[in-house]
């Protein structure tokens, strides 16, 4: 009898745990988002200036949108009186390089000005593009190293990827993540390229 029991909760108990397993695996975060991409050509640059992103504005007690990076992505960061980085530490996510000099760190927009405006912010109100140019959510602008910055340029995706493959899962949903937001579109060589370094997610 007590044998009878014990074979009664242990299925019961098998039970409950198989059916709090999900039916389905989940997808990689960010991989439902990229179904969201409108997939069109690349936009010409005629027209395109950063002086139609307006940069680096004022965000109130004299600091402006590169310093508040600064200070929300690095360690122990110390601002003078003016709100400029005197001191801390910054590792570069896209090639781990580690930088304790706020003036040698450039600010990244993880979807260039200039791969916006092809794809669609030319349209845009320049208000519109300041808000994108100091978009501070957290996933737009990036504190890297001034290589991987420049070796980035106004590439996207199917042309430049971050050295550090632990970053392709990150870097791909943040750019879908804007792209999304942003009602940008995609060509299909991007859209592929997204698709990959998504897999790694």
């Amino acid at each position: 009898m007590t044998s009878l029991v014990v074979f009664l909760l242990l299925a019961g108990l098998a039970w409950y745990l198989s059916d709090l397993k999900p039916s389905t695996p989940k997808p990689p975060s960010g991989s439902a988002d990229l179904s969201a991409l409108k997939i069109a050509p690349e936009g010409k640059m005629a027209g395109y200036s950063r002086d139609r992103f307006p940069h680096w504005s004022s965000q109130g007690n004299n600091c402006d949108t590169r310093e508040i990076v600064l200070q929300r992505q690095g360690t122990d960061v110390k601002s003078d009186k003016s709100c400029k980085a005197t001191s801390g530490k910054w590792t570069s996510p896209y090639d781990d390089v580690v930088i304790t000099d706020g003036g040698d760190v450039d600010i990244d927009h993880t979807v260039p000005l200039a791969e916006a405006w092809r794809s669609g912010a030319d349209k845009w109100t320049d208000d519109e593009r300041s808000k994108f140019a100091n978009d501070l959510g957290g996933i737009q602008l990036i504190a890297t190293s001034a290589a991987s910055n420049r070796s980035k340029g106004d590439q996207d995706p199917a042309k430049w990827k971050p050295p550090v493959k632990g970053y392709w899962c990150t870097y791909a949903t943040h750019w879908v993540q804007v792209k999304v937001t942003y009602q940008l579109t995609a060509d299909q060589a991007e859209h592929d390229a997204l698709a990959t370094m998504l897999a790694s997610c």
